[in-house]
């Protein structure tokens, strides 16, 4: 703390030295800054690209495992059974450089399902595993989808 004595005529007054205060900050900043790179990130992720061309369709050679309800699975609509559906995968992934496949599950299926395929996926030598989603249907407030033949503005109000 700093005083002045002669500068005013009620007396002594007490001033904060904030010379102090700034250094501390400064520190903090730099030790911050030092830190902050070393904070890990998420897990990697490939984001979807647009195809080069409009009329760009799908590979046909695409592997797609669907995770239906009651357990229930297919490998490109041929059925499978969860035993047999890694050495399926592995039999389909021998001889391709790109050892992708894709998962589909519907929206009754549990989660733990879709999991479960997506770890024997992994297991089956799948390096990397998209996920389709379904497309949604808009819903009303009673739980039934709203189906309607006017235009697209009009459809959703």
């Amino acid at each position: 703390m700093g005083s002045t004595v002669n500068g005013s005529a009620k007396g002594p007054t007490a001033e904060p030295n904030v010379v102090p205060l700034i250094d501390v900050l400064l520190v903090l900043i730099i030790i911050f800054m030092v830190i902050t790179p070393r904070v890990p990130t998420g897990l990697p992720t490939l984001i979807p690209q647009p195809p080069s061309s409009p009329g760009a369709v799908a590979s046909s050679d695409a592997i797609v495992v669907r995770v239906l309800q009651d357990g229930k699975l297919t490998i490109n609509d041929d059925g499978i059974t969860w035993e047999n559906l890694q050495s399926r995968l592995s039999d389909l992934l021998k001889g391709r450089a790109e050892k992708a496949a894709f998962v589909q599950g519907g929206d009754e299926v549990p989660f733990a399902d879709v999991a479960r395929a997506i770890d024997v996926m992994r297991g089956a030598g799948v390096d990397h595993v998209g996920l389709i989603a379904s497309a949604a249907i808009p819903r009303t407030l009673s739980g039934r989808a709203k189906i309607s033949s006017t235009s697209p503005a009009k459809r959703y109000s």
